[in-house]
């Protein structure tokens, strides 16, 4: 008997490796020997008893079909949350746009931010002086510090890189930005509003811990701080 390797088929592998690679070379194998393909069993994926080779194959391509279509369904999802969350952000830039001065900004952006994302704990922390806002009175949600506020100060990081953060805070700058709702507060979004945080800083609170997550995309929130950071340009 010839032991010499079937042609297309390197030597010094197992019998296992050539089988696999010959089959692989020759995908119409089992076509010309249909009684081969006939007499082969396999284990059932999930009942283990045995099965044809084509049921086999056709439980497997079951299962990547379940697969695909599971994926397909997350790509779904996942475009209509990015197509609502495109259109909020319409509706909020539309709003504050229709503020004709700063201090109806401050109204407009507390009523969006509410009303349009459901964010019912936020704050806005301002270190720059406005002009038109030096009379205003928004508490609990503006509140106007120094910029060497000592709590501010805390987070003088995250403003010095100017890009939104999203997840957890410190105890201590929890209780600060949201006082006796702190408790509650499950995941935190931190947005840097100016040049490198240069005016101040809107945060958004939720009592889900995973509302705001490190991995989320923080594009929207960049948005958002850019328009904030116009409206209140205004005289």
């Amino acid at each position: 008997m010839s032991t010499q390797p079937a042609r297309g088929l390197p030597a010094g592998q197992t019998d296992e490796e050539r089988i696999e690679r010959y089959l692989t070379l020759n995908p119409d194998f089992f076509e010309r020997h249909q009684a081969v393909l006939a007499r082969m069993r396999l284990p059932h994926m999930r009942t283990g008893s045995t099965v044809s080779l084509v049921e086999r194959q056709v439980e497997v391509l079951r299962e990547q079909k379940t697969d695909a279509d599971r994926r397909l369904a997350e790509f779904v999802a996942v475009a209509r949350a990015n197509d609502q969350l495109a259109d909020r952000i319409h509706r909020f830039t539309r709003r504050l746009l229709r503020a004709p001065t700063a201090a109806a900004a401050i109204n407009t952006l507390e009523a969006s931010l509410r009303e349009d994302f459901d964010a019912f704990n936020s704050v806005l922390l301002l270190t720059a002086p406005v002009e038109s806002l030096r009379n205003a009175e928004h508490e609990p949600f503006l509140r106007k510090l120094p910029a060497d506020d000592a709590n501010i100060r805390t987070f003088e990081a995250l403003l010095a890189t100017g890009k939104p953060r999203c997840g957890q805070v410190r105890d201590t700058q929890r209780e600060f930005l949201f006082g006796p709702e702190a408790a509650s507060i499950g995941s935190v979004a931190l947005v840097p509003l100016g040049d490198n945080g240069s005016i101040g800083l809107l945060a958004l609170g939720s009592a889900e811990r995973e509302r705001f997550h490190p991995g989320m995309s923080t594009e929207f929130l960049k948005r958002m701080g850019e328009l904030i950071t116009d409206a209140l340009a205004r005289a």
